[in-house]
């Protein structure tokens, strides 16, 4: 047993939709949750500068005492993971490979697969999404679509006004009439306009929200390591914010569901 905590990492609000799905599938780990609200967004930067921003957090995780690094975020997982495994002598995972693992697992040999993978630019440009799908999957069809205003939109709480619903149809529109079996969240705010895209690609669309996949993933890992938390009373979950002149917190309790998270916030520097 490993009564440390879980750390999880994203540039703003969008990881507190794996921190919300790893919460439901652990209820007693204790999670601590570094947004980096001060970098946002992570998706127009370059790769060197991802893979520095992410090793700052990475660094103020461990000093936190976690057993286990998330990083909810999919343009730093295809653009930092690699170099923060080969820095960090701690287990790190991210959003790609436990949802590629996933799609695997269901998709049927030898059928033909049309998958959609929206994400932001950095990470649609890095082609992390394709390539292991590619890699994994045989006779599949990716197609990808950057969507740079989505994660700005949902920082700001705009996940189902007019200007959400006009946005959510433009984007989808590359996968009209594309027969796609399944549209990968690519990025972990997209979840929140989920039942807008639904909408726009109907029912025969599987929508794959990538917090699932790795809450799923990190159950089986802690399984694996014997690193579960055996406490029985209620988890701890504290939220550090790099910048708390934001919308986070409004944005956070209607995730959650909860109307306490700003008691839980702290501001704290990483550089």
């Amino acid at each position: 047993m490993n009564s440390r905590p879980i750390g999880i990492f994203d540039s703003g609000v969008g990881g507190m939709t794996v921190l919300a799905e790893i919460a439901k599938e652990l209820p007693n780990e204790d999670l601590i949750y570094l947004g980096d609200t001060k970098n946002f967004p992570y998706g127009d930067k370059s790769k060197e500068n991802i893979i520095k921003i992410s090793k700052k957090c990475v660094e103020f995780l461990i000093s936190k005492n976690v057993k286990l690094v998330i990083i909810a975020c999919g343009t730093a997982t295809s653009q930092a993971l690699e170099e923060l495994r080969k820095e960090f002598n701690i287990p790190i995972l991210g959003i790609i490979s436990p949802t590629v693992e996933s799609i695997k697992k269901s998709v049927k040999e030898k059928s033909k697969s049309i998958i959609g993978v929206i994400a932001t630019e950095g990470t649609i440009r890095s082609n992390k999404w394709e390539q292991e799908l590619k890699e994994k999957i045989e006779d599949i069809t990716v197609i990808n679509k950057a969507c740079p205003l989505l994660a700005p939109m949902a920082e700001q709480g705009w996940t189902v006004n007019k200007v959400a619903k006009e946005t959510i149809k433009e984007y989808m529109s590359v996968f009209k009439d594309k027969n796609i079996d399944k549209l990968i969240l690519g990025c972990t705010h997209y979840p929140l306009f989920k039942g807008l895209i639904e909408k726009e690609l109907g029912n025969g669309v599987e929508i794959i929200n990538t917090g699932e996949k790795i809450a799923k993933a990190v159950t089986d890992y802690l399984n694996e390591q014997n690193a579960n938390n055996d406490k029985t009373n209620n988890a701890d979950c504290k939220i550090y914010l790099t910048d708390t002149e934001c919308n986070f917190i409004n944005v956070a309790e209607k995730l959650l569901k909860d109307e306490s998270v700003k008691d839980k916030i702290s501001k704290v520097n990483i550089e």
